[in-house]
C-alpha cells in the first residue's frame, strides 16, 4: 500500500509541475503579447513624451540589468524562472523600493484571512439550510430555501457587495465603506465573498443528505426505534458531510485567489488588490510573481484534498492506484462452500 501511494503521489507532483510550467508559459506569452507596457503607460499617465520621472527610469534601468534590453524574452522567461525557483521574482515595477515575494508575503495573509472566514461562514450558512431543505423534501420551506440558494449563487460577488456598501455604508452608516483597520472592515466583505459559496455547499448538502437518508442503514436505525435526531446527526449526517472535503478544499483555493474584485472594491491591501494594481500598470514581474502563487495555492490545495479523500473513502484509494491490495487466497474451507 504504501508503495502504491508513494507512485502515486509522485505521478500527481510530476503533473502539478508540468502544469505549473504551462502557466508560466502561457502567462509569460501573454504579457509579452498585450498592447503597452510599463514605461508607456506611465508616459501616457503623465502626459509627457519621455519616461519623465526619475523613478520609474530607476525601476525601467532595473529591469534591464536584471533580464538585459537585447535578450530575447525567451531567455528573459528562463532567467525569470530561474529567479522563482529560488523564491527571487526581483523588484516590482509599480513598487520598486519592495521585492516581489516581499509583496506576496505582506499581502497574501490577508487575502488568506478573508478567504478563510468566509467559507467558515458559508459551512455556518449551508449546513442548516441543506439539512432543513433535505428532511422537508418537496415541501414550502424546501422550495423557498432553493429559491435562495439558487438566488445567492446567481448573484456575483461585486454586486453583492455593492448592494452591502449601499445598505451599511449609505443608507444605514454603520460600517466602513473601505480600508483593513479592525473587525469592522472584515463584515461586508467577508459576506459578499460568502453568500455564493454558501449556496453551492447548501445544494451540495441538501444532494448527499437525501441520498443518505435513503441509505438502508438509516432506515433499519429509525424502523429500530431509535430518535430520529440521534439517527440524524449521528449516521445520516455524518455521512453526508465526507463529498463536502471535495468541494471546500478547492472553494477555499478558489477564494484565496479570487477575491481581486472584492479587495479592489474595499480597497484591502490583499494579493488580489495589489494583482489588479499590477495589471492595470503592466507590472510584468508582479504579474507573474502573483499568478504563479496562485497557481501553486490552488493546485496544492488539490492535490491534499484528493489525498484526504482517499484517505476516507477507500474507493478513491482503490481508482487511483494508491490503496490496491493483493487479493488473499481463499481457504480450503471458503472453496469448498462457494462450490
Amino acid at each position: 500500500m504504501l508503495g502504491g501511494f508513494a507512485g502515486y503521489l509522485a505521478r500527481r507532483v510530476l503533473r502539478l509541475v508540468v502544469s505549473l510550467i504551462a502557466v508560466s508559459i502561457i502567462t509569460f506569452t501573454l504579457l509579452q503579447l498585450a498592447p503597452g507596457n510599463f514605461a508607456d503607460l506611465q508616459r501616457i499617465s503623465s502626459g509627457a513624451t519621455t519616461i519623465g520621472s526619475a523613478g520609474t527610469e530607476d525601476v525601467m534601468a532595473a529591469f534591464e540589468s536584471r533580464y538585459g534590453a537585447d535578450i530575447p524574452p525567451w531567455k528573459q522567461y528562463l532567467i525569470f524562472m530561474k529567479g522563482a525557483l529560488t523564491w527571487d521574482f526581483g523588484p516590482s515595477y509599480k513598487y520598486p523600493h519592495l521585492e516581489i515575494q516581499e509583496i506576496i508575503a505582506k499581502a497574501f495573509p490577508i487575502s488568506a484571512t478573508l478567504a478563510i472566514l468566509s467559507v467558515a461562514l458559508a459551512l455556518l450558512i449551508a449546513l442548516p439550510v441543506g439539512v432543513y431543505a433535505a428532511l422537508r423534501q418537496n415541501s414550502a420551506a424546501d422550495h423557498v430555501a432553493m429559491f435562495l440558494v439558487t438566488l445567492g449563487h446567481a448573484l456575483p460577488g461585486f454586486l453583492s457587495a455593492a448592494f452591502l456598501v449601499l445598505l451599511f455604508t449609505a443608507t444605514l452608516h454603520v460600517l466602513p465603506s473601505s480600508g483593513w483597520e479592525g473587525p469592522r472592515n472584515l463584515i461586508m466583505p467577508v459576506l459578499a465573498l460568502a453568500i455564493g459559496p454558501a449556496a453551492v455547499l447548501a445544494r451540495y448538502v441538501r444532494s448527499s443528505m437525501l441520498e443518505t437518508l435513503r441509505e438502508e442503514y438509516v432506515t433499519a436505525a429509525l424502523a429500530k426505534g431509535g430518535p430520529r435526531r440521534t439517527v440524524i446527526v449521528r449516521h445520516a449526517l455524518r455521512n453526508s458531510l465526507i463529498p463536502l472535503v471535495t468541494v471546500v478544499g478547492p472553494l477555499l483555493a478558489s477564494l484565496m485567489t479570487g477575491t481581486v474584485f472584492i479587495e479592489a472594491l474595499f480597497r484591502i491591501p490583499g494579493l488580489g488588490l495589489y494583482f489588479a494594481t499590477a495589471a492595470a500598470s503592466r507590472d510584468m514581474p508582479l504579474l507573474m510573481g502573483s499568478t504563479l502563487f496562485f497557481a501553486v495555492i490552488l493546485m496544492v490545495t488539490n492535490l491534499v484534498v484528493d489525498l484526504i479523500y482517499g484517505v476516507l473513502d477507500p474507493r478513491i484509494r482503490a481508482e487511483g492506484g494508491w490503496g490496491q491490495r493483493r487479493p488473499r487466497r481463499a481457504s480450503q474451507q471458503e472453496s469448498t462452500q462457494v462450490l
